[in-house]
């Protein structure tokens, strides 16, 4: 089962191949069964869209905790083998903590660019996983064509403890697949994109490095960021 925890309700999306209506919005309406918040998406994939408040209006955090106490109640979890939760790193509200205190999340994996602003988040990040006592299964690398972004996102992920899992290049393969609302790995099965896609899933499935992250000071961060950068 795949949950998107975003208020812009993109993880399910290329999956099912529409964008689902949110939970939180059927909470509102007194509306919510199994049958009405889960989806079949491709290869059999389970899909729930959480959602959230309209900006400006409520707390995303709190919409959240909301969610899970009512996916709880109708018991969605029971005979899963497994759960992905897809939530937005750039969100500091505490609720967003939600499935990694609640102990729905095994294991963390961190997505980010070689952005400084990417890796600020990615820090962020690690101090909640430590905060709720959540373990790190390493770090992604969503290319960006940072300079040198590689090694500044695998020198990021060894002074926090974990591994870099993989690397995702920039690819056009990937906005014409989610134009047409499908997976890559769905659209275009045999390319180079798909290929990664499938050795990062291969590689999360066979770790068993889970760590407790370090969290670094603004000064070692702005070093990893920016002493591979050329200077002018």
């Amino acid at each position: 089962m795949l949950i998107g925890c975003d208020p812009k309700r993109d993880a399910t999306l290329t999956l099912v191949g529409r964008r689902l209506t949110p939970l939180l919005e059927m909470i509102l309406e007194g509306n919510v069964s199994k049958e009405s918040i889960i989806h079949k998406g491709y290869r059999g994939v389970l899909c729930i869209e959480i959602g959230g408040p309209e900006p400006g209006i409520g707390c995303a955090g709190r919409g959240l905790i909301l969610a899970f106490k009512e996916l709880e109640e109708i018991e969605v979890f029971n005979g899963l083998d497994l759960v992905i939760y897809d939530v937005p790193g750039d969100i500091v509200c505490g609720g967003f903590a939600v499935p990694m205190r609640e102990g729905n999340a095994r294991e963390v994996y961190i997505v980010t660019s070689g952005e400084y602003l990417s890796l600020f988040a990615a820090n962020n990040i690690c101090r909640a996983i430590r905060r709720v006592g959540a373990k790190l299964g390493g770090v992604i690398c969503n290319s960006r064509n940072v300079e040198n972004e590689e090694e500044i996102v695998k020198s990021f992920a060894e002074r926090i403890g974990g591994g870099l899992i993989g690397i995702i290049p920039r690819d056009k393969i990937v906005q014409h697949c989610e134009s047409k609302n499908k997976t890559v790995v769905e659209c275009a099965p045999e390319s180079k994109q798909a290929k990664i896609y499938r050795n990062i899933a291969e590689t999360i499935f066979k770790n068993r490095n889970l760590v407790k992250p370090n969290v670094l000071g603004l000064d070692e961060l702005n070093a990893i960021c920016f002493s591979l950068l050329s200077t002018f």
